[in-house]
Order: structure tokens, then C-alpha cells, then sequence
């Protein structure tokens, strides 16, 4: 069945299963009995007009007779054919269910297809990959091979010598120099101990300072001496560099040791050469000391007399010319100073009348052995004290003045001078009528050896390096020097400083107890104006000229006070008498005044000798009745205080507020070990300053100046302190400073001398 038939079949079998077979049947026999009867019943009307209950009761028996037959075969149809179309529902379902499936599997099996090619093509693609890896891998590697036997060799070929220690301090590698100096080849090094091969006290130890201690936790730099087997002595820079892991777990050392024999030479022949200069300076100085201790001592003999006061202004002139000449002479002798250009400011108490009186004097007279008119121009108060350093000032004056004269012809040079009292200034100008400076040079008139390009000026004799002086001079009193010039027309140099007025000054008297004094100096003049000058103070004076007669005299007289002692003697020198007096018990205590014109190198010398004093030659009677006074009378001591608030000294060494309170917390001898423990230190701590400043690393160079800072600070080393401090503070200019830190060192370790020599005072 097919169309409409198929949903009647379905309902009919849908009732009979909804109301029985039985129930059904019955409700279909009486429709079917019915049916009969009634289409009978119509047949009769129909064909005889008339209803033949005779064919209805047959037809009705026939229905009910066959009825039942009838209906069984209906059901049984419709239920068979209800089954075979819902089987073949079931099929068509199954059959779309499965073609449903067989869609899913092919398009799955189409996935998994291109899924299959594209893993084929990517591992086709990984292996291309990989090969190329491979291929670029063996390139790095023969490459890297290449590279290493590079290095390798250029390492071998180096002149410096190299090696690698791991971190059991066994060799690791090392180059042929190394082979070379250490005189075993690799294969005898690499895997040994240094301790194992070379015994302690073997020239290859030396080149292996480090196997002997702990190992050092930061770099270290060290000139090493290396003795050949030929008696060769070679000269290595070693530097010893600890290698570290990403963990900071040390893994090795590193050995670079660079060949600086050619520099020690260097060094050592130019050492020998600065000694000799300055012994050749020092005993020209000494010299010419002796006429101008004579110039110096007559000049003062002679103004003690009667004198006009012209004449008595000619002798004062001379009397302060000899005395800045024998200040500008320890300047000359001291040649560490001259080369840092750090020369000394003293301030003191200065009458600005005098001092202009002493520079007009010497102008005078140089413009009238000239034909010059020399003028002078005051505008302030003369008869007032100032704070001046004359020595430097007179220095720059008659520097100008004579410039001045030197290059005027005719005509005149003036002076003048202003005093500013409520700004605190004191001003002086140097106007000629000379041949004048060109504008283009006045930028470089001051330079260091600079001379005009002026045919003129070329023709006067002049080292040009006095206006470079003078300008030095003046920035290092906190002053400023300039100049105003034109050619023809002359020139004005003008020199501006800070003046500070002062209380006058009042003639004291200073009592002193007479003394017997032993004065042991080699030249007649010098020992005749020493003296005079201290017999003059009511003291008596016993000469000794050779050291065989000082010792004699030491052993001889009993009531010897004070040894004034020249360092310079034709048997011996001072160090040797020094050394004497101070081994010998009954005179260990006596005073002993050093008598030299280098005072800073005689005190270097006698720095392990325990010295009271020392005297500039030619002798300040300033300062040798402050000597007087401090060893002599205590008394006095507060008029010389009082006396030295108007001068200026050097900048203090020494904490000694600090070190006091420590001497008296600690004890003598713990501050003492403390110096003891920074003097071991100082090497290293310079050692790392000057490793810094080569590499120009800024940050580790403050750091080293920090750590030093500190330790200074610690034992009282003021002047250290502040220059570790400017170290790690300031701005770090490069250029210069290994010069620089290499006389910061000497400096510092006369400083340290000075510490221990001041501990042992207290």
C-alpha cells in the first residue's frame, strides 16, 4: 500500500491495538450486521418498493455467519500489513541511520587524510629543518673549532703569559709563555698543584703568590720580581682575577702576567735621576744659602744701627728681597712640590704701609737704573694690618714690576693701590708706557712658557714662565689676576685679593730663660749670624763645625740646653748625630732643633728619630723665638697662640680632637696597633685606586675612595679623609690623576708618619 492507504492502515492497526481484537471485532461484526441490514432494506425500496424483512433476516444471518471470517481476515491484514510497514520503516531508518554513518566515516576518513598529509608535510618540513640545523651546527662547530685554534694560537703567540686554575687550584690551561717562564711544558702543569711542582722559595713562586694564601675574594694587582736561571732579573705586572658562576660559586682563578721590565728599568733609572736632581738642587741651594745667610743676617745687623730713613728703607728692602729669596728657594729644593705646583700660603699679620713702602723701593730703584719714572698711588688707609701671605705677594709684585721695566723704553711705571675696607679687598695695578701686547695674545700671555710672537718681545731675555707663576700664585691665595693692553700703548696688570683686617700688632717680649746652646753648622757666616741672633737673646752659644766635634762636645759639657743641628756636615750628616743623642741615655732627652733649607725632606729623613723641631735656613727670628718659647717657656705659650690666630698654616693633618679622646678611651697602644693595622692596608687600598683610574671605572674607583675614606677617618688622618672624600665626591677628571695618585700616596704615608710620630708625643 502506498499513498493514503499506508496512514489508514496505520490508525486502523493503532485501534486495534488501543481497543483489543475482541472489543473491536464485536464493534465491527454490529457495524458489519448493520451495514447488511440496511443495504438490504434499501435493495427492497429500491427494487420492489417495498422492505423484504425476509432477504434483511438472510442477509443479516449471512453477515453474522461470515462476518466474523471476514473481520479475523481484516485484522489479521491490516495487523500483518502494519508490521511489514513498520519494518520497513525500521529499514529505511536503519538504512539512513547507516548512510548517516557511512557520511560521518567518509568525511572522518577525509580528515584523517588530510590531516595524515599534512603531518607527512610537516615532517617533512622537520626534517628539512633538522638537516639544515645539523648542517648549520657542523658549520658553528668547524667554525668554533676554527675560532679556538684562533685564539688558542694568538694566546700562544702572546708575549704575556696566561693561565686557567680551577676551583681545587689545580692548573687547567695555560699559553707558551707561561710554559717558557715556569719551565715546564703543559702536560707537566695542567692538572697539578702549584705546590706540587715548585717548592716556596723557587723563582716560579713568585709568578704564584696566591697558592701560598687564601684565595683572594676580589681582583688583585701585583708587580712581581722573576729571577732567571742566568741571574736575569725580569719584571711581571701579574693580576689574579676570580671566576665565578651565575650562582656566585667560584669555579677558578685567571693569571695574566704582562713582561714590565723595560718599564721597572725605566722607572727605577728615573727615580735615580729625580734623587739625583734633588740632591744636585739641594747642595746647589745650600750653596747659595750661605751668601744669602749672610745678606739676610748683615741686612738685619744693619738695621739695628743708626740709619737715615732713607738708608734705613734701602736696608728693610734688602733685608725682605733675601728673605722672599730664601722663601722662593724652598720652594725650588722641594722638587715634589714643584712638580704638583702645590705651594704653601702661609698667612700672616702684615703692615700694608710697610709693605708698600718695601715694593716701592724696589720699583725706584729698578726704573732709575733705567731712566723710568716710577709713580705710586695709594687710595685707603695704609696704616691698618692685614692678612696677607707678603712672600707670594712680594713675589707677584715685583714679577709685574719688573715685567713692567723690561719691556718700557721711556717713560714711567706707576703702582697703585686700593684698599676696600667694606668689601674686604685689596687691590693693586702695574701700568707702562711700554711696547704693549696684542690682542690676540693677551688670551695666552699667562700660559706656561709662553712668549709673544712680537719680534719686540722676542728680543728681551724672559723664560716666560713668570706671569704663569703669578697667576698661580694669586688663584691660590682666592685672588684673581688680569691684564689690559694694547700694542703701543702699554699695559695694565691688575692683581685683585681678599684682605682681612687685623688688630695691630704690639711688640711683647717673650721670656725665655737663658740657655746653653750647642750650634753645629759647617759655614763660618751662617754660625756667626745664628750666633748673633742668639746671643742677642741672652743665650750662650757653643759652635761645633764637624760631627767629630759635636759628639765631643755632647760627651764633654754637661749643661747643654738645645743642639741646634745643620743636616749637612763635611764628616758626616745630621741623621748620624741625631741618631747618637738620641741611643745615648744621659742625652736621649735633649732637645733637638734640625737647621736645614729643605725642612720638609730633613723631617722625612729623621722621621723614625724623635726630633723637637725644625728651622728654615736662612733663620726667621719669628720662628725661632716661637721654637724658644714652646720648648723652653710654657709661660709663653699663650702669647703665641694669641700671636698665631693671625696666621694661617698649613691645612691640619691630623684629627687630633679624635685622636685625643681615643688615647685616652683605648690607651696608647690600641691606637697605635690601629695605625699599625691602616699602614699594612694602605698598599692595597691605593693599589685598588690606581687599578680603578686606569680602567676608568668610575663606580669601583668612589667605591675604593670610600673604603680609604672610612679608613682614614678611623685613625685620624683629617687631611686623607678629605682627599679620599674629594676622590669619591667630585667630578673625576682622568686625564692626570695616576700622577695624581701616586704623589697622594707619598703624601699620605708622611702623613701616617706623622700619626705615629704624634702618638707617641702624647
Amino acid at each position: 500500500m502506498q499513498g493514503p492507504v499506508h496512514p489508514q492502515v496505520k490508525a486502523f492497526a493503532s485501534w486495534i491495538r488501543a481497543w483489543g481484537k475482541l472489543k473491536l471485532a464485536l464493534i465491527c461484526q454490529l457495524l458489519f450486521v448493520l451495514c447488511a441490514a440496511l443495504l438490504t432494506a434499501c435493495y427492497g425500496v429500491v427494487a420492489g418498493n417495498s422492505v423484504d424483512w425476509a432477504l434483511i433476516k438472510g442477509s443479516v444471518l449471512v453477515s453474522v455467519i461470515f462476518g466474523p471470517l471476514f473481520i479475523a481476515f481484516l485484522f489479521y491484514l491490516v495487523l500483518h500489513l502494519d508490521a511489514a510497514l513498520s519494518y520497513l520503516e525500521d529499514s529505511a531508518h536503519q538504512e539512513r541511520l547507516l548512510n548517516e554513518g557511512m557520511q560521518d566515516n567518509i568525511r572522518q576518513l577525509n580528515f584523517e587524510i588530510e590531516e595524515r598529509k599534512k603531518a607527512f608535510q610537516a615532517k617533512r618540513r622537520a626534517i628539512d629543518e633538522l638537516r639544515k640545523e645539523i648542517a648549520e651546527r657542523k658549520k658553528a662547530q668547524i667554525e668554533l673549532e676554527e675560532q679556538s685554534l684562533l685564539i688558542r694560537s694568538i694566546v700562544d703567540s702572546s708575549p704575556d703569559l696566561f693561565y686557567y686554575r680551577d676551583e681545587t687550584g689545580r692548573f687547567a690551561s695555560c699559553n707558551k709563555m707561561f710554559e717558557l717562564i715556569m719551565g715546564k711544558t703543559a702536560s707537566e702543569l695542567i692538572g697539578h698543584y702549584p705546590a706540587d711542582i715548585y717548592t716556596e722559595d723557587s723563582a716560579q713562586s713568585a709568578i704564584l703568590t696566591e697558592y701560598e694564601v687564601s684565595m683572594q675574594p676580589s681582583e688583585l694587582t701585583l708587580d712581581v720580581q722573576f729571577v732567571k736561571d742566568d741571574g736575569q732579573v725580569l719584571w711581571f705586572e701579574m693580576r689574579k682575577v676570580p671566576f665565578y658562576d651565575r650562582h656566585g660559586r667560584y669555579i677558578g682563578l685567571l693569571g695574566f702576567g704582562r713582561d714590565i721590565t723595560s718599564r721597572k728599568l725605566a722607572e727605577q733609572a728615573l727615580e735615580k735621576a729625580y734623587q739625583d736632581k734633588g740632591k744636585f738642587i739641594a747642595t746647589l741651594s745650600h750653596e747659595l744659602r750661605t751668601p744669602l745667610n749672610g745678606i739676610v743676617g748683615l741686612s738685619r745687623r744693619l738695621l739695628e744701627t743708626k740709619l737715615s730713613k732713607q738708608q734705613h728703607g734701602w736696608a728693610n728692602t734688602i733685608f725682605s728681597s733675601a728673605e722672599t729669596l730664601g722663601n722662593i728657594f724652598n720652594d725650588i729644593i722641594d722638587l715634589d712640590k714643584i712638580d704638583r705646583q702645590d705651594l704653601d700660603i702661609v698667612y700672616q699679620s702684615v703692615s700694608l704701609k710697610q709693605f708698600i713702602n718695601d715694593i716701592a723701593n724696589f720699583a725706584e730703584l729698578l726704573c732709575q737704573q733705567k731712566g723710568l719714572q716710577f709713580t705710586l698711588q695709594c687710595d685707603g688707609p695704609l696704616d691698618i694690618n692685614l692678612k696677607l701671605d707678603p712672600t707670594r705677594l712680594r713675589q707677584v709684585l715685583w714679577n709685574l714690576i719688573n715685567n713692567a721695566v723690561k719691556f718700557t723704553a721711556s717713560g714711567e711705571i706707576s703702582l697703585h693701590c686700593q684698599l676696600d675696607t667694606e668689601a674686604g679687598r685689596l687691590h693693586f695695578s702695574v701700568q707702562d708706557t711700554g711696547i704693549g701686547i696684542a690682542g690676540e695674545e693677551l688670551e695666552r700671555i699667562f700660559d706656561m712658557y709662553y712668549k709673544s710672537n712680537d719680534g719686540r718681545r722676542l728680543s728681551i731675555m724672559g723664560s716666560g714662565i713668570g706671569l704663569s707663576v703669578s697667576r698661580a700664585l694669586v688663584e691660590a691665595m682666592q685672588g684673581a689676576i688680569a691684564v689690559n693692553s694694547a700694542v703701543g700703548q702699554g699695559s695694565c696688570f691688575s692683581v685683585d685679593l681678599p684682605a682681612q683686617q687685623l688688630a695691630q700688632e704690639q711688640q711683647q717680649t717673650i721670656d725665655c730663660p737663658e740657655l746653653t746652646i750647642l750650634l753645629v753648622e759647617d759655614v763660618p757666616l751662617n754660625a756667626e749670624i745664628a750666633t748673633a741672633l742668639l746671643e742677642q737673646r741672652g743665650h750662650t752659644v757653643i759652635l761645633a763645625e764637624t760631627g767629630e766635634d759635636a759628639i765631643a762636645l755632647l760627651e764633654t759639657e754637661d749643661d747643654i740646653d738645645l743642639v741646634l743641628l745643620d743636616m749637612q756636615l763635611p764628616d758626616m750628616d745630621g741623621e748620624q748625630i741625631a741618631k747618637y743623642i738620641r741611643e745615648e741615655p744621659h742625652l736621649a732627652s735633649l732637645p733637638i732643633v734640625i737647621l736645614s733649607a729643605n725642612v720638609r725632606k730633613a723631617e722625612q729623613q729623621l722621621a723614625n728619630l724623635q726630633i723637637n723641631d725644625a728651622l728654615a735656613k736662612p733663620i726667621n727670628t719669628a720662628r725661632l723665638d716661637q721654637m724658644l718659647a714652646r720648648l723652653f717657656s710654657p709661660s709663653a705659650v699663650k702669647l703665641l697662640q694669641a700671636k698665631d690666630t693671625v696666621e694661617v698654616t698649613e691645612p691640619q693633618l691630623l684629627d687630633q680632637a679624635t685622636l685625643n679622646d681615643y688615647i685616652q678611651s683605648l690607651g696608647k697602644d690600641a691606637v697605635k696597633r690601629s695605625a699599625q693595622l691602616f699602614a699594612q692596608l694602605l698598599p692595597g687600598y691605593m693599589n685598588r685606586l690606581m687599578e680603578t683610574a686606569v680602567q676608568r671605572h668610575l663606580t669601583e674607583f668612589q667605591e675604593a675612595a670610600h673604603k680609604l675614606k672610612g679608613a682614614a677617618a678611623s685613625v685620624g688622618l683629617l687631611w686623607v679623609q678629605q682627599q679620599a672624600k674629594r676622590f669619591e665626591q667630585e667630578t673625576v677628571n682622568w686625564q692626570g690623576l695616576e700622577r695624581q695618585l701616586v704623589d697622594f700616596h707619598l703624601q699620605t704615608e708622611q702623613h701616617l708618619a706623622a700619626l705615629f710620630e704624634y702618638i707617641d708625643q702624647a
